[in-house]
């Protein structure tokens, strides 16, 4: 019997793989991941869409490749998303999950490469809810202003900024669809298939990806219908004071008279 641990960390910032294949000239790449070994027999995954994911790596190990990803590629800010899931590795056993831990028979590259990839999108979604439920919470605010007052507000900049914000993180979710693809290893190894049904379940990658979908088009919709009548209330405004000014000139050009 063997025990593996996998942790992820995610990062703000997207990590373009082909930007780092001079600074990793040990390790491999395709067109969704990065990954070399350690010399403790461990092994780094880095993902594109901004997580770095170790099996079988120790915490002071793990700064040390840390600290070497930030300086190939510079403008990473701190982890902000952790992801952690222990596989235990016995012959004969079914491949279940049982109270939060993996237990697989055999757990070859390609079951590992699995393993890493679905921490590493629970880790970026997790970044992602995040981000979300605070622009939420954020709208929520507006439309209470809202009701309380009866009017939009009268400038627009902040609506076109915060709606400009909500479509580029929109854009972000949706840039990462492919984490839900079935990962090439899958294909190759029955165990890994198996492995990728069975922690796509105890993710719930599916619902949570639908989750933040529904999230951010009500907040777009919520915005640009604010958005709208903030625009009606500037041209009854315009309107009133058009009227105003039309008024004022017919009442001194009376007294003129």
């Amino acid at each position: 019997m063997a025990t593996h641990t996998f942790h992820a960390l995610g990062f703000v910032e997207n990590i373009p793989l082909r930007d780092l294949a001079a600074a990793y000239p040990e390790a491999r790449r395709t067109a969704h991941e990065l990954w070399y070994s350690t010399p403790s027999g461990g092994r780094v995954f880095v993902y594109p869409f901004g997580v770095m994911a170790f099996e079988n790596v120790g915490p002071e190990e793990r700064a040390v490749h840390v600290t070497r990803l930030r300086h190939a590629a510079r403008s990473l800010h701190d982890a902000n998303a952790v992801d952690d899931l222990v596989v235990h590795e016995t012959p004969g056993t079914q491949t279940d999950v049982r109270e939060g831990d993996l237990y697989v028979d055999h757990l070859s590259f390609e079951g590992a490469s699995v393993v890493a990839l679905t921490i590493a999108q629970s880790a970026a979604m997790d970044y992602y809810e995040r981000i979300v439920d605070a622009m939420f919470l954020r709208t929520d605010h507006l439309v209470e202003r809202l009701e309380a007052s009866g009017r939009a507000p009268l400038r627009t900049r902040p609506l076109h900024r915060f709606i400009g914000t909500a479509i580029g993180v929109r854009n972000e979710v949706l840039s990462i669809l492919h984490l839900l693809d079935k990962p090439d290893a899958v294909w190759e190894d029955a165990t890994a298939d198996r492995i990728y049904h069975e922690l796509r379940a105890e993710f719930d990658l599916s619902d949570r990806y639908q989750s933040l979908e529904l999230q951010l088009r009500s907040v777009q919709e919520a915005l640009e219908l604010v958005l709208d009548m903030s625009r009606d209330y500037r041209l009854v405004v315009l309107e009133v004071a058009v009227v105003a000014l039309i008024v004022v000139e017919i009442a001194l050009s009376l007294l003129r008279h």
